[in-house]
């Protein structure tokens, strides 16, 4: 599978989103859908993208009891996404759960990949908010092995971190890496980040890329830049 630059359409609804991938005429950009954006317009804007031509990432993070799970899977896998995702820390049984309430009757599936520890996370305050000591790269490579022992295609985690779950899962286990900006950019909430070049360098498969995307003066040409340093 090649590599993909994903644009984080974090945007309060519709109608700002749109215009925003009205910009691209002559690319179709995959796009991710986040929790800002869905709770506002609910799966109609799935839909409406879809329609247009887009992949979609739908970033949903679900994090519950794996009936729970099963069942919310299966009402999203009705909206034709290409890729959705949970949290690791749910366990392998509620990742193994959201893989049956994913996986249609003919078979078919999205990819689902789950979230090891964020981007906005590091060491301190794992072990300060979360009680865990272990080194935060141990655990994102036990939340990783969990995700492969459970059935589930990758993994969303930093973009420093790719390289090392290949490693541990195999090169064909899927590094989708938000935080990532360019070169001398603001690095925001971000705590974990690097440039598309390096990203590419290390491993990754995916980067997602919002603001410095979507909040660029020109967001085709900043797209474009993402794709030329990471993909081409």
């Amino acid at each position: 599978m090649g590599k993909d630059v994903i644009i984080a359409c974090d945007f309060a609804g519709k109608r700002e989103a749109l215009e925003f991938l009205d910009l691209f005429t002559d690319e179709k950009p995959y796009v991710k859908i986040g929790m800002e954006l869905f709770y506002a317009e609910g799966p109609e804007i799935v839909r409406e993208i879809k329609r247009r031509g887009h992949k979609i990432f739908l970033d949903l993070k679900l994090h519950d009891i794996p009936n729970t799970v099963m069942k919310a899977m299966s009402v999203l896998s009705k909206l034709d996404v290409d890729m959705c995702n949970v949290h690791a820390g749910g366990t392998i049984a509620m990742m193994e759960a959201a893989i049956r309430g994913l996986t249609r009757q003919d078979g078919t599936r999205p990819l689902l990949i789950a979230v090891t520890q964020l981007t906005s996370t590091d060491q301190e305050k794992m072990a300060s908010d979360l009680l865990i000591e272990k080194p935060l790269a141990d655990v994102v490579m036990h939340y990783a092995k969990n995700a492969k022992a459970a059935g589930l295609d990758g993994v969303v985690c930093s973009p420093l971190e790719a390289g090392m779950v290949h490693k541990v899962c195999g090169s064909s286990f899927l590094t989708v890496t938000p935080g990532v900006r360019f070169a001398g950019g603001e690095s925001g909430d971000q705590a974990r980040i690097t440039t598309p070049a390096r990203a590419k360098e290390i491993g990754s498969d995916y980067i997602v890329v919002g603001r410095p995307i979507t909040g660029d003066a020109d967001p085709v040409a900043a797209y474009r830049r993402c794709v030329l340093e990471f993909v081409d």
